[in-house]
């Protein structure tokens, strides 16, 4: 066996691996998805309790993964394999890698999207009408597949590059890029006439507002945004040396991951009311905004194309590449949880592993361009259905097989004075009843709406 295929890496830093889980959970979802979310339910309001729900069901998950993928050391089909038994075991981490490509196969063509749209208002500014159409037109096969490929290639590059070289040094050069891409236009926007509306919406709880179709809206966004249940933080969290502090690291991350959803929707919601002052449409016939990608294909761009020469071309680009990052630092963890399990149960080299996973994806990712129509299907399915699931399992697992008295054991490694957490006293409970019950609210909810309920 290959020393490429025995060496699975580590993080070189704290800094770097806190950076990494971040991006994981940082993506599309943050930067448009969240801004929308708040701004149809009821705007600050729906802020506290996403708050409340990172904390009390996405953080207690979250340490268990990172703890799981730790004490294992391999992807979550083999770390499932190692701590449980029979054959259940291994089909939760298998439903995890499963989710992750079917997930890729779509999300491969959004952050496509995302990417040609950095190039839409320097065209039409330069006067290549036909060409600014062109990187715009979302029901182009040959155009989606062309930029799917491109984020595919990229994606693969950094993962090729393995944990430290390649995942590692990428989001700690994109993070930083991207968090200060988001304050600088933020406090841009600020200064735009009709900002002051999104800002009362966006800062002033109503909570009168308050109602059960709020908080299930913003636990699942709370779910969801910290990518949960689908192997990639295990993954992540199999890369930890022992003296890390994984409820340190899983606090800061889930402290990053909220910090810039509430900077997106900083830029997002003003952003929407200063369109609306300069006579773009924001809200639908059904008296409801628009959904995100309409308002981030549509309503934005037109923002910007508003302002006209220069500052056009400068904010719709920098918009459209903080998208990109976002999508790509998502990419690289979603990618990463199937090349693992390549590398770890069929002693594949990283490369070859990263080239055959990433080929299959673009295969899915081309079918899909050409059927976009497939990508709602794909996203309830793998997204909204198959995260929770994965999430729920994931806890069951550890709770009633692997036990948390042994998960315990495992966050004592780097943890200073355990004995005096409150943390550590209260997860055991959080783990096994509180989270468990709430996702499966989540879950239940969701299906319950899809099938006309």
């Amino acid at each position: 066996m290959s020393d490429q295929t025995n060496q699975r890496g580590n993080w070189n830093t704290k800094l770097g691996f806190v950076l990494a889980a971040a991006g994981s959970a940082v993506g599309l979802g943050n930067i448009w998805g969240f801004p929308t979310q708040v701004a149809d339910n009821g705007g600050a309001s729906f802020i506290l309790i996403y708050v409340a729900c990172c904390l009390i069901v996405g953080l207690p998950v979250m340490v268990a993964e990172f703890a799981i993928g730790r004490n294992t050391r391999r992807n979550p089909v083999g770390a499932f394999r190692k701590l449980g038994k029979g054959w259940f075991p291994p089909l939760i981490g298998l439903w995890g890698v499963l989710c992750g490509i079917m997930i890729l196969s779509f999300y491969m063509v959004i952050a496509g999207w995302t990417f040609s749209f950095i190039f839409e208002q320097l065209f039409a500014q330069l006067g290549f009408m036909s060409a600014s159409e062109w990187v715009t037109r979302m029901d182009s096969g040959p155009k989606n597949a062309f930029f799917a490929i491109l984020f595919i290639l990229a994606t693969i590059s950094i993962i090729v590059g393995g944990v430290s070289n390649g995942i590692e040094r990428a989001t700690k050069t994109m993070m930083p890029i991207l968090i200060a891409v988001l304050v600088i236009m933020a406090a841009y926007v600020m200064t735009l006439e009709g900002s002051t509306k999104g800002l009362r919406m966006y800062l002033l709880p109503d909570f009168s507002l308050i109602n059960t179709r709020l908080v299930f809206s913003a636990m699942g966004q709370a779910f969801f945004s910290l990518s949960i249940g689908m192997g990639a933080l295990l993954t992540y969290g199999s890369y930890l040396r022992k003296n890390q502090n994984i409820v340190e690291s899983a606090t800061y991350v889930t402290l990053a991951d909220m910090g810039i959803a509430f900077l997106a929707g900083l830029l997002v919601i003003p952003a929407m009311f200063v369109a609306e002052n300069a006579g773009i449409t924001i809200i639908g016939d059904d008296g409801r905004l628009y959904s995100s990608s309409t308002l981030v294909f549509d309503v934005l761009p037109g923002l910007f194309s508003s302002m006209g020469g220069l500052l056009a071309i400068v904010l719709g680009t920098a918009f459209f590449l903080l998208l990109s990052m976002a999508a790509l630092t998502s990419t690289i963890s979603l990618l990463e949880v199937p090349v693992s399990y390549v590398i770890d149960e069929h002693r594949v080299p990283r490369k070859k592993a990263a080239w055959l996973v990433g080929g299959l994806v673009m295969v899915l990712a081309v079918g899909v361009s050409f059927r976009t129509n497939m990508i709602s299907f794909l996203y309830v399915i793998f997204n909204n259905v198959g995260l929770p699931l994965g999430g729920l399992m994931l806890s069951i697992f550890l709770a009633w097989s692997w036990k948390t008295r042994n998960a315990l054991d495992e966050l004592r490694h780097g943890f200073k004075n355990p004995e005096k957490s409150l943390f550590l006293r209260f997860w055991p409970a959080f783990v096994t009843y509180l989270s468990p019950a709430l996702i499966a609210l989540v879950l239940i909810t969701t299906l319950y709406n899809l099938l006309g309920g």
